[in-house]
């Protein structure tokens, strides 16, 4: 059997990746693949924490920007996270894998408050856990809650999952001659003034060491091939 290059993982999921080609909402076929991608990595042993965002149903910036409280706009889209994580667990059950959700904002009839002890025994078990409502807090995206999650729970590598296939010179869609980085350190993508997370959780990343993978999750086998240290994407590193 092969051995994974990664013990334990946190996965950045975008509320977009679940919409597929839809126009808003949760594509059910998408998350079944994107499920069925996570499911095959756990089956090598890897331990599998997702932080998931909420830009299918709610974006906080984009209510804020029609004139929406910032902090009002913020608390609504960790809720579409939640309601996110519910649909991937779900997704989950009916694959044969144990999930969990764990939601920094108490909805204790719904799903599991964040503890990060509990979360961590969860994963030494062998379930996913799903962490939603980003950090808790308003102000932050759920890059940074990806970032803080991974701290937390001594993931040794975060993996943002987008809808290209790494970190490029250009805008591969309107450039043709961009090239893909297949690694780059954080002061280099910094110095290039790369998009690879939002500051905030790109600075966490460095200061705890904690390299970040950018792949596509539409890629058929793009993510077991980076948890089993492939070259699959960039690799952003101390």
């Amino acid at each position: 059997m092969s051995v994974a290059a990664y013990k334990r993982i946190m996965l950045k999921l975008s509320g977009e990746a679940l919409m597929g080609d839809d126009a808003y909402g949760i594509n059910e076929e998408v998350v079944s693949r994107i499920v069925a991608e996570i499911a095959e990595v756990t089956h090598l042993g890897v331990q599998v924490g997702v932080v998931i965002g909420g830009g299918n149903i709610f974006r906080g910036m984009k209510g804020a920007a029609s004139g929406m409280d910032r902090a009002t706009a913020d608390y609504m889209g960790m809720l579409a996270t939640v309601m996110n994580a519910m649909a991937l667990a779900d997704a989950f059950r009916r694959a044969g894998v144990e999930a969990r959700v764990q939601s920094a904002l108490r909805i204790d009839q719904v799903v599991e408050p964040y503890i990060r002890g509990r979360a961590i025994r969860h994963m030494e078990e062998g379930r996913v856990v799903i962490f939603a409502a980003g950090t808790g807090n308003p102000f932050f995206t759920t890059d940074t809650a990806a970032a803080l999650r991974g701290s937390e729970m001594a993931a040794q590598i975060v993996l943002k999952a987008t809808k290209v296939d790494g970190v490029y010179t250009a805008d591969p869609h309107k450039d043709p001659q961009a090239k893909r980085y297949h690694r780059i350190s954080f002061d280099e993508a910094i110095g290039r003034n790369l998009a690879v997370m939002d500051t905030t959780a790109f600075a966490l990343c460095r200061d705890q060491k904690l390299p970040i993978n950018v792949f596509s999750i539409f890629k058929p086998g793009a993510l077991k091939r980076v948890v089993m240290g492939e070259d699959e994407g960039t690799l952003v590193h101390s």
